[in-house]
């Protein structure tokens, strides 16, 4: 039997900075990961250059069903640290959006970085290796049973991460071991993914696909002392079957089935009180007025959808059509059928319920010496490097507390 103090379970991005920051402090740390092809989630992210943190990362970024919890690892592992450990490894980044920021040239360099800290500390490696159980030793501890042998560790982290993307190896294999030992479950469910629709009701917007345009969105309530809404301004895309696009992908960690999504598709204008206005000078159809705004396939669309033909001259329409012309297009309230699911999700919301760990060292309350990291938890971040820093922040408190 391999003994060790520390045994990892995934090798992604919250596993790796896990390993690397306990075997530096001494640990004797063991890696073990079920897939052949190494932190395949970094590696494709960010179209390949990596999104490997936010620099406005903080805890009103992230949705949980406890959302004070995050606030603990999120303050003592920064993006700056993140950002010093890139620099200390002399990979070149710069900041895309808002706050992205991505490697200059491959995510592979953050792979290799992360592999290197590991190094560091003489982490050792199973992979691939596939645990098939995992029980706690009579004598304190606990005994992991793997295809490539049995192994005792005395502290045990699940960073196995959540469902999303299954064709890189996703599983459910850290909500098993949470119920295995009696932890509460936040139920999952995809985030960051394409919303879908009716085809029925979606059929007159088929032909609108592939066209993007910066709107204002949101959902949930904004009332009460626990408010459940999210909004966001950001780019949506059109698709066959639904809404996509980083404004969507945003929102849809917020959205809940059966309720509807406000999407305001011209967010610095009041449409209704520009078109009233300009009634009396602008003599142009009304299709062509939309398109200073629209894009000109969507002006037409929206107006074919709405009874009113794209060639009628503004100055022709009376008040009261152009106000309900202009609330359709200013707060277009649309409910989604479902979502793209796991396939297309970024992340998985839901998970491991916080109040069953310690926000300081995220280990079981009931079962000590088991650890829960990363997107396992029922920690969710925005699109935009966001999720990584929970990742990275979720591993060194775990890392340090084993």
């Amino acid at each position: 039997m391999a003994k060790f103090d520390v045994a990892v379970i995934g090798a992604g991005a919250a596993g790796m900075m896990c390993a690397a920051t306990a075997a530096q402090r001494g640990k004797r740390v063991v890696l073990i990961d079920h897939a052949t092809k190494l932190a395949e989630k970094i590696r494709i992210s960010g179209g390949g250059r990596c999104n490997f943190t936010n620099i406005n990362a903080g805890p009103a970024n992230f949705l949980s069903d406890n959302p004070h919890f995050c606030k603990s690892a999120l303050s003592r592992y920064t993006a700056a640290d993140f950002v010093a450990l890139v620099k200390k490894h002399r990979i070149g980044y710069h900041e895309k959006h808002r706050g992205q920021l991505f490697c200059d040239d491959s995510a592979e360099q953050i792979i290799d970085m992360l592999k290197d800290e590991c190094s560091a500390g003489d982490v050792h490696w199973r992979m691939p290796c596939k645990v098939t159980s995992l029980a706690q030793a009579d004598e304190g501890g606990f005994v992991l049973q793997t295809d490539t042998g049995e192994i005792e560790a005395d502290s045990v982290v699940i960073a196995t991460g959540g469902l999303s993307i299954a064709k890189i190896g996703a599983t459910d294999f850290g909500y098993r071991i949470a119920e295995q030992f009696g932890l509460r479950m936040v139920e999952p469910r995809p985030a960051l993914v394409p919303l879908t629709f009716d085809p029925q009701q979606w059929a007159p917007f088929v032909e609108m696909a592939g066209i993007a345009l910066e709107v204002d969105v949101e959902t949930g309530s904004f009332k009460g002392r626990n408010p459940t809404g999210g909004r966001f301004r950001e780019d949506l895309l059109f698709t066959h079957r639904g809404l996509s696009g980083p404004a969507i992908l945003q929102i849809s960690s917020y959205w809940t089935p059966g309720t509807p999504i406000v999407i305001n598709l011209i967010p610095e204008l009041d449409l209704a009180a520009t078109l009233i206005e300009g009634k009396g000078t602008i003599k142009k159809q009304l299709g062509n007025v939309l398109s200073q705004w629209l894009p000109a396939r969507l002006a037409e669309g929206l107006l074919l959808a709405h009874g009113l033909a794209p060639d009628a001259r503004l100055a022709d329409l009376p008040d009261a059509q152009l106000r309900k012309l202009g609330a359709a297009i200013n707060q277009w309230t649309i409910t989604p059928n479902g979502s793209e699911g796991y396939k297309k999700a970024e992340v998985t919301r839901g998970g491991v319920d916080t109040r069953e760990l310690s926000q300081q060292s995220m280990m079981a309350n009931k079962v000590p010496g088991l650890y829960f990291i990363g997107e396992a938890v029922d920690v969710t971040g925005w699109l935009g490097g966001y999720n990584f820093q929970w990742a990275w922040a979720s591993g060194v408190a775990a890392g340090q507390a084993v």
